[in-house]
């Protein structure tokens, strides 16, 4: 956070995008995807229509054509959902996204010109102060816990029915949390690409019916730097095909029938920080195989993802038979057949 009062906003705006936003706020689920657009229900006025809310990818603004009768960008978006002032949005986007406070401001406070010395602002300090960052202030990185949920219930029957044997509950290290933050919900650990736990994501026991989100992820964490499994994923052989799946769940089955490189996206969507882990982790002679859902989150998205990773290496997207059809529910003998049989 700055240690003044000022804040560039052209360069937190340049920084987050309306994706990362409404992750934040666990809206992603509520949203269709359609190329170059975001649609769902009006999130500020908490409307039902699918259609009446809309955000531009290209141009990271949003538009409400309800009861809002308007839209904006970013830190419109936050002041409206917080119900406080550009620059209070500002602060809490700065907070939320650990967005580096020296990438933002233009000028640093010692070399700009104090107002009082002047008593009104010299031309010098407007320049600074409307800098326009060209490249995106750097996000920190997600910090390494200095805790561990060692005292949870690995024999919970909710696991069992999922499909997790012993082995996999314990690999992953989940299991049910009776105290905390994750109370009442399935914990499970998320690590970055070096192997170090960075957060803790909750799963409620039963699907909701009314707005509490399904995943609870923790103040502060930012699931689009991290990719669930990629420290394991990594370390399996350059012939073996990487799978990309939606979920924690349908990640940990996959890797229980033997096929140990598969990462999950936590969500229906490819973060462009994401994609650079990829980058980073994988070249070109990887092959990528999409395995989303066959519900309508999965299959609006893989068509934008297998364009995006077909600039990294070579993709080939898994469509499946039945309607609403998960990659968890593939028999042993189905994901061998995903893969080419290599496992």
């Amino acid at each position: 956070m700055p240690k003044s009062s000022f804040v560039d906003f052209k360069a937190v705006k340049a920084a987050i995008t309306m994706e990362q936003v409404l992750a934040q706020y666990g809206l992603t689920d509520k949203f269709k995807r359609s190329r170059d657009s975001l649609s769902g229900p009006c999130p500020i006025h908490k409307g039902s229509n699918p259609t009446q809310f809309r955000v531009s990818l290209s141009k990271n603004i949003w538009n409400c054509f309800s009861e809002c009768h308007g839209g904006g960008n970013v830190l419109d978006f936050i002041a409206r959902m917080e119900n406080v002032s550009i620059h209070a949005a500002a602060v809490k986007a700065i907070e939320w996204f650990r967005l580096d406070p020296d990438s933002l401001n233009g000028r640093s406070d010692k070399d700009r010109e104090p107002e009082a010395s002047a008593g009104k602002s010299t031309s010098k300090e407007k320049a600074g102060s409307q800098k326009v960052v060209t490249d995106p202030a750097k996000i920190l990185p997600n910090k390494p816990l200095k805790f561990r949920l060692d005292k949870l219930d690995q024999g919970h029957p909710y696991l069992r029915e999922r499909g997790l044997t012993s082995d996999t509950i314990k690999e992953f290290g989940i299991g049910f949390c009776d105290k905390g933050m994750m109370a009442g919900r399935i914990a499970i650990p998320i690590s970055n690409a070096e192997g170090a736990v960075v957060a803790y994501v909750g799963r409620l026991l039963e699907n909701p019916t009314d707005d509490t989100p399904k995943y609870k992820f923790p103040p502060g964490f930012l699931k689009t730097l991290e990719l669930f499994n990629l420290h394991r994923a990594i370390k399996e052989p350059q012939e073996v095909p990487l799978v990309i799946v939606e979920g924690f769940f349908d990640c940990m089955k996959l890797h229980q029938y033997g096929c140990r490189k598969v990462i999950a996206l936590m969500g229906s969507w490819l973060d462009e920080n994401q994609r650079e882990l990829i980058r980073k982790h994988f070249n070109a002679r990887t092959q990528i195989i999409l395995a989303l859902g066959e519900d309508k989150a999965g299959r609006a998205a893989r068509e934008i993802m297998a364009h995006q990773l077909a600039r990294i290496c070579f993709v080939k997207v898994q469509e499946f038979k039945a309607p609403d059809a998960q990659p968890e529910n593939l028999t042993p003998d189905e994901v061998q057949k995903l893969v080419g049989g290599v496992l």
